[in-house]
């Protein structure tokens, strides 16, 4: 009994991943002559469930790929949920390309337990500001006052930065504060390279969504992260690189002094003033244009 060229694609799956091509493996076998309808229709489903089969163990791979990661879940940001209504149909939200997929990245993140740090923490620092910022500060870890309050830079050297960011001629809510972990180290300790490691993958999710014009580094651990330092952490010091222009995935960087190390070593505010001045130079260079 002869059969048809659909009937041998539905009966032989195989045959379509073996053709490397399985859309054109079913065009090539359902184009001939001898195909009949039946046959056509059935084999059109079969090659539906294939197509349907490869994406579901896609999907699988990559949940198990963030599952050992340590992601708990992967919530999907509902781009339907920030259209704007139908008379302003010509406007795109402001939460469309960027607090939503922040929004989407703090509950991804959720009540994290994926390093030590979460068993002494009180809150969860995530970062504040403005997502439209052009500079973005980054730290290297909450202290005391932001372990409370659950905000970046809220203490003594908090109102320090503030006061930077004020004589730069910006308010807090015009730039972007993170840290490079998010959990405060037990005695305000530097935080470890494994905890680093876990958490700072959140941060580069973060600078990516803000897209900064420029970085600046406050202290030692978040210059080490952010420019690569080969040199352990202990071995590296700030004062080396400070007032210096970096690099990270293309965005300047400029590594200065951390607000709590200004605390103890006033006389060297004026060395945190200079490296500020050359962030603003560095953003009129950038508007420039050359």
């Amino acid at each position: 009994m002869r059969r048809c060229a659909a009937f041998f694609v539905t009966r032989t799956p195989a045959s379509l991943r073996l053709a490397g091509d399985p859309d054109a493996a079913y065009i090539k076998y359902a184009s001939f002559r001898r195909t009949c309808a039946p046959c056509l229709w059935t084999s059109y489903k079969a090659y539906n469930l294939y197509k349907e089969h490869s994406m579901l163990k896609s999907l699988r791979m990559l949940v198990e790929f963030y599952g050992e990661l340590g992601f708990e879940r992967l919530p999907l940001y509902n781009f339907c949920d920030t259209l704007p209504d139908s008379e302003e149909s010509g406007k795109v939200s402001q939460k469309l390309p960027k607090e939503g997929p922040l929004e989407s990245l703090r509950e991804l993140i959720g009540d994290c337990r994926r390093c030590k740090l979460s068993q002494g923490r009180t809150k969860i620092v995530f970062g504040e500001g403005s997502v439209k910022a052009r500079i973005m500060f980054i730290g290297e870890g909450p202290g005391r006052e932001e372990d409370l309050q659950g905000r970046p830079f809220v203490g003594d050297a908090g109102q320090l930065l503030t006061r930077l960011i004020e004589k730069m001629g910006l308010k807090r809510e015009d730039v972007y504060i993170a840290n490079i972990v998010k959990c405060r180290p037990p005695m305000n300790r530097d935080p470890q390279e494994d905890e680093i490691a876990t958490c700072f993958p959140f941060l580069e999710q973060q600078i990516g969504i803000i897209a900064p014009q420029v970085i600046v580094s406050l202290g030692k651990v978040a210059a080490h992260k952010l420019l690569g330092i080969s040199a352990p952490i202990p071995k590296f010091s700030i004062t080396r690189i400070r007032g210096k222009f970096g690099e990270y995935n293309g965005i300047p960087v400029m590594p200065t002094f951390h607000p709590a190390y200004l605390l103890r070593n006033p006389r060297d505010k004026w060395l945190t003033w200079e490296d500020a001045q050359s962030v603003i130079k560095k953003l009129e260079t950038l508007d420039s244009g050359t």
